[in-house]
């Protein structure tokens, strides 16, 4: 078999094409151009299928599963194909890795080193229960985050553009000193013991809910992290669509009920509106492919991500 890589203007990517066997896959021919080209390992390259000019079709995407066959349209002999280079690439597990260690480490330095000296600060800092309680909240969520990254997420995707590790690093690390600034200011004004107790203990609640989420998300993957899109259900899945992001946003909202400062809920709306628009996204493409139609179940009527309100 022959196969032609060339970009969309048309210009060949690889002299001469490729030559493949008759059952060879995508990810042969992916492994093909990586010895052809050395910088375009397989992770960075994007193959689809040629589209007329002018055609507003999405190109169909070549999956690295497939036989190269399923691709021809009945001529075996030859394939053309579109590359794109995404760039260079990074593992979920690490840009997760990198983004969540920031606010683990950087949090604590506020709560037990003097950098408020640094900033004018020369009296006496007293710290509060408040900001012991909030300092060991905040690094067990991040701690959380990472073991979940290495030992419960499954990821659909093997890996992501460089650049979403220092735009990720640079949202975390920032909010995070953000916060930690102020929550642990030597002029910081604690709110009542019960106030503390409801906004921790709610929050926890979310955190331990949150994790029950993310396992039953696992199991809708195979280890290998395919599986296609499945319904979410059980627990809170059987009423919100991202119940996830749902029990993300409420235990942040815990934490800044038992903290209380402006900082702290500036991340709560800035983090919920970008997981709304996620869940948005999620929740229309399931309804779009569960329509209930040539023997498709029908997804079920549920709230996209925050009960009662959306």
């Amino acid at each position: 078999m022959k196969v032609s890589v060339v970009s969309r203007s048309g210009r060949e990517i690889v002299k001469g094409g490729v030559d493949l066997n008759d059952s060879a896959t995508v990810a042969d021919l992916q492994e093909a151009i990586h010895k052809r080209t050395k910088k375009f390992y397989p992770s960075r390259q994007r193959l689809t299928l040629p589209v007329q000019l002018g055609s507003k079709e999405r190109p169909v995407v070549l999956s690295y599963k497939k036989s190269l066959k399923d691709y021809t349209d009945g001529n075996s002999d030859n394939l053309t194909v579109v590359f794109k280079d995404l760039g260079p690439q990074v593992s979920y597990r690490t840009l997760f890795f990198w983004e969540y260690l920031g606010p683990l480490v950087l949090y604590p330095i506020f709560y037990y080193f003097p950098v408020y000296e640094y900033f004018g600060y020369k009296g006496e800092r007293v710290i509060h229960p408040v900001q012991t309680y909030a300092m060991y909240y905040w690094c067990f969520h991040y701690f959380k985050r990472i073991m979940e990254t290495f030992f419960v997420h499954r990821f659909s995707h093997a890996t992501s553009p460089l650049s979403n590790v220092f735009r990720n690093c640079a949202y975390y690390w920032t909010f995070g000193c953000y916060i930690a600034y102020y929550v642990n200011h030597p002029l910081f004004t604690p709110v009542s013991d019960l106030q503390m107790k409801i906004g921790f203990g709610f929050g926890i609640l979310c955190q331990v809910s949150n994790f029950y989420c993310h396992i039953l998300l696992r199991n809708l993957r195979r280890p290998e992290g395919d599986g296609g899109y499945q319904i979410p259900r059980g627990f809170l899945f059987n009423i919100v669509t991202c119940a996830n992001y749902t029990t993300e946003i409420y235990q942040w909202l815990g934490f800044n009920i038992a903290t209380q400062t402006v900082a702290g809920y500036v991340f709560v709306v800035v983090a919920a509106g970008i997981m709304t628009n996620w869940a948005l996204t999620k929740h229309r493409r399931l309804k779009k492919l569960f329509d209930g139609k040539e023997g498709r179940p029908k997804y079920p009527r549920r709230w996209i991500i925050l009960p009662p309100f959306l």
